[in-house]
């Protein structure tokens, strides 16, 4: 093609075969006008946002009616090659490959997507040579706020760009666009320079032309969603510096995590213990573990904690879950701990495990996610858990308990010694499975008290100890905290307790975490063929959620504890093993008196796990992204619940 008209020749074949095409599916074949599905009250709430870089591609339509038959919808010509309008196509191309479109065209935009008001041309000049980008002056119309999915997704894209000044990002889940901040090393207000957004968007570009070429136009899921899944393994420092054909290595190692985002539930919840595959009195382990010579082979299973267990209660209960697990299994598992993984990089000590000969790696916080599953990508010849909730890997599984289940059952008793006085419960941070623990506790107190309140605080906040005083400064004596007793006998403020009015407390029921049964369940689980068959039969994340019916969860009560209430325990206990007692039933209501259940009804897993809402008898919320200790901060950016207070 060696002059303009041929130019506007081919993008007019374009626009024909646009236009038949649409036709003959029975679609509106011209560019569809904002006009036409937008009443002029709906787009009284506007903002302007001055000239700006948007994508070409989100420029989807025109303002108003009058020249949207001369397009097709994909922005290609239809009027005929001898009309003024083709001159005038002509000359933009002119101008665009001699000096380049300069004038910014004026666009609306709604929904991240953008309608034009002057320069229709130019767009389709610029969309017709592949432009990614043109400059616009741009007038946004927000949306009336409605609690559908579409709508809150796309404030919280508002509020990205608010911070980084980036709209070609797309993405299709809840908190994505949190994450991204995060990801890219950006805090949850920080704003982006210049040089930040130029980075990115090169680095976009070249991860964008790498999806593409490894297939991603034949998936549903968005460019943005497919970075997200690649930034969550290999960070964002592995896109600066790398050539095309690195990152599309990268990325075919990690395809089964993007297409993963394909998925409307991309986790698949094991709630039950599996059968063994074998039932003998010889367990599953003794007959795998043989190197081919006719003799035993030990398993080398690795444990990462991001503490110590002299510093954390939760890695001490670990710690122990691993003793248990050597003490039964014998010489034929052989552990390892790795303490403090934080303290350097937790890829390294991985690498350090994987070296030293393990096999199983398990990593016991949600804040060694990450390297857990770059691990899983680097070493497939290794079996990586994460002790987690509710996160969607194809590279890892995740392990968590149903403590909600004793939590019901601890405020069943709570509630059955309360009398006319709250109750207060301790939290530690809101993340997935721990607003259910809350919210279990606060129907068992209903179920035997129903005019008892909850008061609820977080040791994230301050401190343990600032925590309880302040609920002991309300009057509250009856305190349900931690899960785990500690390590030494004066210090024993857990479970749920009556703290006297001289400081001293007596332990009435004591939640506790089972993790060598838990971890001896999943190692006879990872060596049967059942454990690999469930990777290769699923395209969701597997999550095991265990409970008290698998053994690994439990509530000692007290012998302090009246003989009916620990009666009580032992009937709710039964039920809850059997499935006849279920916690989440209905009717339920949170805390603004809005029906969440029906009568009769029950709440399934994953919307247990994705609670960000509290019932109607607890007395405060989920505290605030920037209240939160710094840990608290690590933890909940990883698995935290996306209620609007838990995350900014």
């Amino acid at each position: 093609m060696a002059n303009q008209e041929n130019y506007y020749r081919e993008a007019l074949k374009q626009g024909q075969r646009e236009f038949r095409a649409c036709t003959g599916k029975g679609a509106y074949p011209y560019l569809p006008a904002l006009g036409e599905f937008l009443t002029s009250d709906q787009m009284t709430d506007t903002m302007e946002l001055g000239t700006v870089l948007v994508p070409l591609a989100h420029v989807v339509g025109t303002r108003l009616e009058g020249r949207t038959k001369a397009f097709a919808r994909n922005f290609m010509p239809l009027m005929g090659e001898e009309t003024e309008f083709a001159t005038k196509w002509n000359n933009l191309c002119r101008v665009h490959l001699e000096e380049g479109i300069r004038d910014p065209v004026k666009v609306w935009e709604y929904m991240n997507r953008f309608y034009v008001e002057e320069g229709n041309k130019r767009v389709s000049v610029l969309k017709f040579f592949g432009a990614p980008n043109i400059y616009a002056q741009v007038t946004r119309i927000l949306p009336r706020r409605n609690g559908s999915r579409e709508v809150e997704l796309y404030y919280e894209f508002v509020d990205f760009y608010q911070y980084s000044q980036i709209s070609f990002v797309e993405l299709s889940r809840p908190g994505g666009y949190v994450q991204l901040q995060n990801l890219v090393g950006k805090g949850p207000k920080e704003k982006w320079t210049a040089e930040e957004r130029s980075r990115f968007t090169t680095a976009f570009y070249y991860f964008e032309q790498a999806y593409q070429a490894s297939g991603g136009d034949q998936l549903s899921t968005t460019v943005g969603d497919a970075l997200l899944a690649y930034l969550r393994i290999y960070g964002y420092g592995s896109l600066r510096g790398k050539t095309e054909g690195q990152i599309r290595d990268q990325v075919s190692r990690v395809w089964e995590e993007i297409t993963l985002q394909e998925e409307r539930s991309p986790i698949d919840v094991k709630l039950d213990r599996p059968e063994p595959e074998e039932k003998r009195n010889v367990s599953i382990l003794s007959r795998v573990f043989s190197g081919g010579r006719g003799e035993d082979k030990p398993l080398r299973a690795a444990f990462l904690n991001d503490r110590t267990p002299e510093t954390s209660d939760w890695t001490y209960g670990h710690e122990r879950g691993r003793i248990h697990l050597e003490r039964r299994f014998g010489g034929k598992v052989i552990t390892t701990a790795y303490h403090n993984a934080l303290e350097g990089d937790p890829l390294e000590v991985i690498e350090r495990a994987v070296e030293e000969g393990n096999r199983v790696i398990f990593t016991t916080s949600p804040r060694l996610l990450s390297a857990s599953l770059r691990g899983a990508v680097d070493h497939p010849e290794v079996t990586i858990l994460n002790c987690s909730l509710n996160t969607s890997h194809r590279y890892i599984r995740t392990y968590y308990a149903r403590m909600y289940e004793v939590k019901f059952i601890s405020g069943a008793i709570a509630g059955a010694l309360a009398g006319a006085d709250p109750v207060g419960y301790l939290c530690d941070y809101p993340i997935y499975g721990q607003v259910a623990g809350i919210n279990a506790f606060a129907l068992g107190v209903q179920l035997t008290n129903p005019r008892t309140r909850v008061f609820l605080d977080w040791s994230s906040v301050g401190g343990a100890k600032e925590a309880t005083q302040r609920l002991l400064s309300q009057g509250i004596r009856l305190i349900s905290a931690q899960d785990q007793s500690r390590r030494t006998v004066l210090d024993r403020h857990f479970g749920l307790s009556l703290i006297n009015e001289d400081g001293s407390q007596v332990n009435l029921a004591r939640p506790v975490w089972q993790w060598g049964v838990y971890y001896g369940a999943l190692l006879n689980h990872i060596q049967e063929r059942s454990f690999h068959r469930a990777y290769a039969a699923s395209r969701k994340a597997l999550n095991y959620y265990w409970g008290m019916a698998e053994g690994v969860v439990d509530l000692r009560c007290s012998f302090t504890l009246p003989d009916s209430t620990r009666r009580l325990a032992r009937m709710l206990r039964d039920s809850v093993c059997n499935r006849s007692c279920v916690p989440f039933r209905g009717p339920l209501y949170d805390q603004s008196g809005q029906q969440r259940l029906g009568e009769g009804e029950t709440l399934d897993t994953q919307a247990i796990i994705n609670m960000d809402w509290l019932v109607e008898n607890v007395v405060g919320g989920l505290p605030r992204y920037d209240e939160l200790t710094e840990v608290g901060k690590a933890t909940v950016g990883v698995v935290g619940v996306k209620g609007p207070q838990a995350i900014p």
